[in-house]
């Protein structure tokens, strides 16, 4: 029996919880630092938290963070990597993932999610439901594409970056490290480091 633990309860973790039994991962269970207060999770169980699954992790064929915010996910990916966890890479059956694409450890493609060819993801990413990555994308570790975002091709985005739901960027643009792209914004410049861009065209503003 192939069993994955999942880290994080939360609704974005149902949908990766899903995606993993329909990759073919028999039991999946959840370990969530809220627990015992959070015991259950939809149609899964809540078994302990981060520390309970270092003491069980020869319990399991696999690891997945389940954990929208990309700073906790590193963090939590780091921690697990350090006591010795496998950390797999999940791809939703109804995703379309190049051949020539290359995707990191621990990252995850939930469905209608496309990944074209020469696009290369590093490790603890999230490519959310119907976003799309295009042709010659560089993704540095743990950036999030929010549902329905659409980076085009050869669009750079730094590590531990966030583009939210809908937002677009124009080809060749390069995203910077810690960046928050908000919610159906056109990114149609460069973006520097530890910025926040919102709007159509996306503009700069104050955090």
């Amino acid at each position: 029996m192939k069993r994955l633990a999942i880290v994080g309860a939360s609704g974005h973790g149902k949908v990766v919880a899903d995606c993993a039994e329909m990759c073919g991962w028999d039991d999946v269970v959840f370990f969530d630092d809220a627990w015992p207060a959070r015991s259950e999770l939809g149609h899964w169980t809540v078994v302990g938290n981060t520390d309970a699954l270092l003491n069980r992790l020869d319990e399991f064929q696999g690891v997945v963070v389940a954990i929208g915010n990309n700073t906790v996910r590193r963090d939590k990916c780091l921690l697990l990597l350090h006591a010795g966890a496998s950390l797999v890479t999940l791809v939703h059956p109804s995703a379309m993932i190049s051949r020539y694409a290359h995707l990191g450890d621990g990252t995850v493609v939930l469905s209608g999610a496309i990944v074209n060819t020469d696009a290369r993801l590093g490790s603890g990413c999230i490519v959310n439901t119907g976003a799309c990555v295009e042709h010659d994308c560089l993704l540095g570790d743990f950036v999030h594409v929010s549902p329905n975002a659409a980076l085009a091709g050869g669009v750079t985005v730094g590590d531990l970056s966030w583009i939210g739901i809908g937002a677009v960027a124009r080809p060749l643009i390069q995203i910077g490290r810690e960046v928050l792209i908000g919610a159906g914004a056109a990114v149609v410049s460069d973006v520097p480091d530890n910025a926040t861009f919102v709007g159509v065209p996306a503009k700069p503003i104050k955090n």
